[in-house]
């Protein structure tokens, strides 16, 4: 079966649990019909380079999807007529990424570097005070 990647973009005012319903009714349509999506990233809101449908930000939705084209053609169907999806992109793609996808690595590198950055400024901060205090 073809192997791609898929995106999409949902509003900003809908919910992450909202988002979720949406995920699990397009993984629903890709299984009806033949396929498997094999891994899911919510990557949330992220600023968009430009106005769409005059929202600023959107909720990034990845799928990795092994599927007939027949069951991404419908899942594609059903994102058109959802007011709540923004865009969607569909590449084929020759082998599926099994590791985090970049905007994932991303994610965690910045949280790692704000946790070093909160060890270190409150670890200095608490240090120098009990010092000042003796």
């Amino acid at each position: 079966m073809p192997l791609y990647e898929h995106i999409f973009m949902a509003r900003q005012d809908v919910t992450p649990q909202q988002v979720e319903a949406m995920v699990d009714q397009y993984k629903g349509v890709i299984e009806q019909n033949g396929g498997t999506i094999d891994k899911t990233e919510m990557w949330g809101i992220k600023s968009l380079a430009y106005r769409i449908k005059k929202n600023r930000k959107a909720h990034f939705t990845l799928f990795n999807v092994n599927a007939p084209a027949p069951a991404v053609a419908e899942m594609e169907r059903q994102m058109r007529i959802n007011e709540d999806i923004l865009r969607f992109m569909t590449i084929r793609v020759e082998e599926l990424e099994t590791e985090p996808s970049v905007m994932m690595q991303k994610r965690d590198r910045d949280e790692r570097k704000d946790r070093e950055r909160r060890e270190r400024d409150g670890g200095g901060f608490e240090g120098g005070s009990e010092g000042e205090e003796a």
